[in-house]
């Protein structure tokens, strides 16, 4: 008898389940994701600094202001000030009123409102003293543990994801590294991996979509969660059905997530004022998410400004400039 209530409550949990992904599939082709191409770095940022993302730290997964961590260091005041004035400056240097930035953010008045929830209600009040205070009294080898095991869970999803994008090495190398870790590193907790030279290759299954050309739909700024879009939500979802996430318990989901979400916070604390320093941190945020998206889904392919790119926008912003002090 017990055992027919837990059948049927498993059944029940993977049909909710498969209806959230149907549902999540259906929204993506119904907004064109197809149609909407990638992100353009150029697009993104009047700034040479495009092409150093490179050194940029993994993209967070778990808060309103993550996306900072992967492209903070690297990006000036500049940037942040060239990407809030983008369209306007193209319109009044050229005359075009069409719109030249790529970033479809249909829902932006949404956005900032979940937005200013994230980050001065959630992040400010919840996520941020949590992070300190674990900063504070955990010892460095166990939060390496904890994130090391929290990484390992991924890397069956690696192996897949990397699979779809013909990348057979890179596949193999995940699938070593699960193997790895989870026995000799004792459930993931030690990296033995990284020491042998095996080095972890993340990818999701957006990632995979965006490869197979499909574009990144609306941007979301979603609850808790933070800056997304429907391609890669779509891929969250699909990520979720692969093993292990399938058979762990909700509770070892839950901590190895809050490891993850934590960690990347801290990674922040010191970023934070980059991030103050912005005309609008909305437009910052937003705007670095899909740079870092682009990024990831070209593996760093990512064509560099000329010089001759470089000094027309310069002049075209001096235009707008000069505009805007009425000489």
């Amino acid at each position: 008898m017990s055992l027919s209530i837990s059948t049927h409550r498993d059944l029940s949990g993977l049909h909710q389940k498969a209806v959230l992904t149907l549902a999540m599939l259906a929204v993506f082709v119904i907004t064109g994701c197809a149609a909407n191409k990638n992100i353009e770095v150029a697009a993104a940022f009047n700034d040479p600094a495009d092409a150093k993302l490179s050194n940029s730290a993994p993209a967070a997964s778990g808060q309103a202001d993550t996306a900072i961590a992967n492209d903070a260091s690297d990006i000036s005041y500049e940037s942040t000030r060239d990407s809030a004035i983008n369209d306007t400056s193209q319109t009044a240097s050229t005359g075009s009123t069409a719109p030249t930035n790529k970033i479809w953010d249909p829902l932006e008045p949404i956005n900032r409102v979940v937005w200013d929830f994230n980050y001065e209600i959630l992040d400010r009040f919840l996520v941020k003293p949590l992070t300190k205070t674990y900063v504070a009294i955990t010892p460095q080898p166990i939060r390496n543990g904890l994130l090391n095991a929290s990484d390992n869970i991924e890397e069956p999803v690696n192996f897949i994801n990397n699979l779809l994008q013909g990348k057979a090495q890179d596949s193999a190398s995940s699938a070593a590294r699960f193997a790895i870790n989870s026995t000799v590193g004792i459930l993931g907790i030690f990296d033995v991996a990284s020491s042998m030279g095996i080095e972890r290759k993340e990818e999701d299954f957006g990632e995979v979509l965006g490869v197979w050309g499909a574009g990144t739909g609306p941007y979301l700024m979603l609850p808790a969660l933070g800056p997304s879009d429907i391609r890669s939500f779509t891929g969250r979802v699909v990520d979720g059905y692969i093993w292990p996430n399938t058979v762990l318990a909700d509770p070892y989901l839950i901590a190895a997530l809050a490891v993850s979400v934590i960690e990347t916070r801290a990674s922040l604390l010191e970023q934070e004022e980059i991030l103050e320093r912005s005309l609008d941190q909305y437009l910052f945020v937003r705007d670095a998410y899909f740079q870092r998206l682009a990024f990831k889904v070209s593996d760093g392919a990512i064509k560099q400004k000329t010089e001759e790119e470089i000094e027309k926008e310069q002049d075209d912003f001096s235009d707008f400039e000069d505009l805007l002090n009425g000489s």
